[in-house]
């Protein structure tokens, strides 16, 4: 019997996709490894990062600081992906009274059910929601417009506001000066839209100077 040229050649060509469907089947590494390896998450170190808040009041303002409780900062390549911290609010200061008791009374009130109501809600957390790179940035300049939702006393809002963020191997770096509006998260202490007397107002937003540094851990986003 004469072999047929033309049935040979396609049971070839079967038996070859087989093998290779077979060998991705049995080890799917081989599809996944460069998305995996090429994304990873740098934990925030809380330690060198910081968070300064100013409040601004009719004839004056006060400042203090925040510390971080954990983070981290999502990157592929040298691009910011993602991210997300968790503040601990018990641990919110002021650093411009320097009598101790006057330091202490202000303190006190911003942990009390006036301000954050730190016993109920120890922490506000933060997750990038959108990251889009600003094209033609200038070095010490923004890079990159951040959107991401913020939580504080339990109510989220979505905040956007311009960082510049530095990525060198496995190392990165971002800072941001955040605006946050206080009275959309249940903060309404003298504020002008209770009626506040106009020499007793304290403003409805305040600032947080952020700078969060980071570093590689084992885990991969891809991980995840």
């Amino acid at each position: 019997m004469k072999s047929n040229p033309l049935l040979l050649s396609a049971l070839a060509l079967a038996a070859l996709l087989n093998t290779t469907s077979l060998s991705a089947a049995t080890n799917p590494a081989t599809i996944v490894s460069s998305t995996v390896s090429a994304s990873n998450s740098l934990r925030v170190n809380t330690e060198s990062s910081t968070m300064t808040w100013t409040a601004k009041k009719v004839g004056g303002e006060h400042t203090g600081t925040i510390k971080l409780a954990d983070g981290a900062l999502e990157v592929k390549g040298n691009k910011l992906t993602g991210g997300n911290f968790t503040i601990d609010m018990t641990t919110i200061v002021d650093t411009d009274i320097t009598r101790p008791e006057s330091n202490k009374r202000l303190t006190d009130h911003l942990k009390s059910d006036d301000f954050f109501s730190v016993e109920k809600h120890p922490t506000s957390t933060f997750r990038i929601t959108k990251v889009v790179p600003k094209a033609k940035a200038k070095a010490g300049e923004a890079n990159y417009t951040i959107t991401g939702n913020l939580t504080i006393k339990g109510i989220t809002n979505s905040i956007t506001f311009p960082a510049t963020v530095k990525i060198a191997g496995k190392t990165a770096e971002a800072t941001a000066l955040i605006e946050v509006d206080r009275t959309k998260y249940d903060i309404k202490y003298r504020s002008g839209l209770v009626g506040t007397a106009a020499d007793k107002i304290i403003y409805d937003t305040f600032t947080i100077d952020l700078k969060l540094m980071a570093g590689v851990t084992n885990e991969s986003v891809g991980s995840r």
